[in-house]
């Protein structure tokens, strides 16, 4: 079967023979600039409408009539069915147009979320989440897939600088507005605007994205389960999951007591949480492109290793911290999300150059698989170390997870260097 030669493709090839030493000065086209832009507003709707469900708690179970232990399946829903479905999609996705995928999955999403937005009670909302997930946890797999077949490793981080803006401005931007939204109307409104937002992204994108289809003609002489299989236990490949494992856990175990910790143990005022998570947001945006330009410039590990002692230091004086002025709460997690930031940045730009082009797609499937359930288990396993008294008693043992998060963070340096090492030696061969 012939398959014609997708436009979009072509700046890939700078990896093979590429004059382009540093990447920061790479100048993008037009379509590379709109490329970057609609993957990072997809990446801000499926990420908001992950995280915008948590703050909605207050005013969804009284509305609901349903207890903290159904909300905890209603949120938990959505990553499991996620990374189960990620895991599913692997085998095949390296097996049609990442456009025709792409869209696929976003539809369903947007169709996901239009039934969150309608749901009138407990049951319809958890299966609202279990499809949303199953849509929209493939996403972000398929949408780094794409970055990895159009940009070279050269400018990758720059790319991924950009894309993982989603990430803070759903903070700033879309959490906010959620809130806002459930307070005058009700938690539905929320829901209905990114269904809404995500319908015109979409349009555009089945107008606009030009087919990508050059892993195609690689062709695939196994069956999906056979290919999911070797992709899954290829020996280099092991090195860049057990990574992403690493990855994921450190953020999952801080993150779902950071408020409580904040509140109770640092006397953070509840109505001041928005004014330091909006100035964090904004400063997480500013830093994202930086960020991505340093990797590309001076070496996507040595930034790696300059973030992680960063974040590991700021993890330490975070979980320890006890009564404080919102000014230095302020400071000290900006100063967090700045490393965490560069760490995300630059490790979703080294794994990416992991996988041979015929294997990207079920790799990122695999890897997306992997973090959000590695995710939802470190998050259980941080709900098993802290403890609480009362209701609004301080937090106890929280800075045992911040030395568990260093103890995570010191291990994937040496994952790290060795993924860089093989993705710098792949790249060496190519260009001979």
């Amino acid at each position: 079967m012939r398959y014609r030669r997708s436009p979009c493709c072509l700046p890939h090839r700078q990896e093979k023979g590429s004059t382009v030493k540093d990447g920061s000065q790479h100048q993008f086209s037009p379509y590379e600039k709109f490329v970057i832009a609609m993957l990072g507003l997809l990446q801000f709707t499926v990420v908001l409408d992950f995280m915008v469900l948590s703050p909605l708690g207050a005013i969804l179970m009284p509305g609901l009539s349903i207890s903290t232990s159904q909300f905890s399946l209603v949120v938990s829903a959505y990553a499991f069915s996620a990374g189960a479905a990620g895991l599913c999609a692997a085998g095949f996705a390296d097996r049609f147009d990442r456009k025709k995928m792409l869209l696929f999955f976003y539809t369903g999403f947007i169709c996901g979320t239009i039934f969150c937005g309608i749901a009138n009670s407990y049951n319809t909302l958890l299966w609202a989440r279990i499809i949303t997930g199953i849509f929209g946890g493939v996403i972000g797999s398929i949408s780094f897939a794409i970055i990895t077949d159009i940009f070279a490793m050269e400018v990758r981080g720059r790319v991924m600088g950009v894309v993982q803006m989603a990430f803070a401005a759903s903070q700033v931007l879309g959490i906010p507005v959620g809130l806002y939204l459930a307070t005058h109307f009700d938690w539905h409104a929320p829901f209905l605007l990114i269904a809404s937002l995500g319908a015109l992204f979409g349009v555009v994108i089945a107008l606009k994205l030009q087919p990508v289809t050059e892993h195609l003609k690689i062709q695939h002489d196994t069956n999906a389960l056979h290919h999911l299989w070797q992709t899954a236990t290829n020996r280099l490949y092991i090195r860049g999951f057990g990574a992403t494992v690493l990855l994921a856990t450190g953020g999952f175990m801080l993150m779902p007591f950071s408020t409580a910790f904040l509140v109770n143990n640092v006397l953070v005022p509840e109505a001041r949480l928005p004014e330091l998570f909006f100035v964090t947001g904004c400063f997480s945006m500013v830093m994202g492109p930086i960020l991505g330009k340093l990797a590309d410039a001076y070496g996507k590990y040595r930034l790696f290793v300059l973030g992680s002692l960063l974040s590991m230091l700021m993890v330490v004086i975070y979980t320890h911290l006890g009564p404080s002025p919102i000014w230095l709460v302020i400071l000290i997690n900006i100063l967090l999300y700045t490393g965490i930031s560069c760490r995300m940045i630059t490790s979703s730009a080294l794994i990416s150059g992991m996988p041979e082009a015929s294997d990207r797609g079920a790799y990122m499937g695999i890897n997306s698989s992997i973090q959000q359930v590695s995710g939802g288990i470190a998050s259980g396993l941080s709900g098993l170390i802290v403890q609480q008294a009362t209701k609004n008693a301080p937090l106890q043992q929280y800075d045992m997870v911040g030395f568990i998060t260093v103890g995570t963070m010191l291990i994937t340096l040496g994952m790290m260097l060795y993924i860089s090492r093989q993705v710098s030696r792949k790249l060496h061969l190519a260009q001979v």
